[in-house]
């Protein structure tokens, strides 16, 4: 762990600036899946514009650092219905502010049949696309997406979430072996980017910092948490 010297990078401040504005939040929360969970996120409480704009510049910043790395090559991005619109769109504007205008596009859930139609709005899918949401839980989203992306002649490049939870799939009996991220990279071989994941969470629970804020003595429950459903490490 790497505790008290955890470097104040982009994953950290991500951290932190989720756990100040509470959209981190600890105690006792039941997941979808059934699971007991020690902490929550949700991404739906970034929900002015400050925080909002702030989220926007995370999600350029990571996508930008992979495209840098030669990770991931983008044109546009995609928000799926109905948390991915916001995010897209933020993230776009986000881009466009660092000069890099790209566009962006997003669904709906039951296509209009009126006006423009359809169910797709924005920029004509082209080129490679990054698929922008908040989280991946049964990756029913990811699947959609890249369904849509390819019917329209277009490249899934990669998708691009807040925080990834490094869980793996199942309820609360059953558990498998990978996480929703992973299975999405298998399934249509394209890299899950996240600005942060659980062991960032739990490196930022072990400083000085989240001690004096009071939220340190969450660390057991989430280590054990990570411990029970987390994905195991790559030998």
């Amino acid at each position: 762990m790497r505790g008290d010297a955890l470097a104040d990078d982009l994953r950290a401040q991500f951290i932190r600036f989720a756990v100040r504005n509470g959209i981190l939040r600890f105690g006792e929360f039941r997941t979808k899946a059934g699971r007991l969970s020690p902490y929550f996120f949700n991404a739906g409480l970034f929900n002015d514009g400050a925080s909002l704009g702030q989220l926007a510049q995370f999600y350029a910043q990571t996508l930008l650092a992979a495209e840098r790395s030669g990770s991931v090559r983008f044109d546009m991005l995609f928000g799926p219905a109905y948390k991915g619109i916001t995010l897209a769109s933020a993230t776009a504007v986000a881009l466009a502010q660092g000069g890099r205008n790209v566009g962006f596009a997003f669904n709906r859930k039951e296509a209009k049949d009126h006006g423009e139609g359809g169910t797709l709005i924005g920029a004509p899918l082209a080129g490679r696309v990054v698929i922008v949401d908040d989280v991946i839980s049964a990756g029913t989203s990811v699947r959609e997406s890249v369904e849509l992306i390819r019917a329209h002649g277009a490249e899934p490049a990669a998708v691009l979430i807040a925080l990834d939870r490094q869980e793996r799939s199942g309820d609360a009996e059953r558990i498998g072996e990978l996480s929703a991220a992973q299975e999405a990279q298998r399934l249509y071989g394209i890299p899950v980017l996240s600005i942060a994941t659980l062991d960032d969470l739990l490196d930022y629970l072990g400083t000085a910092e989240a001690s004096g804020a009071g939220i340190a003595a969450h660390r057991d429950g989430v280590a054990a948490y990570r411990a029970r459903y987390g994905v195991r490490a790559p030998d």
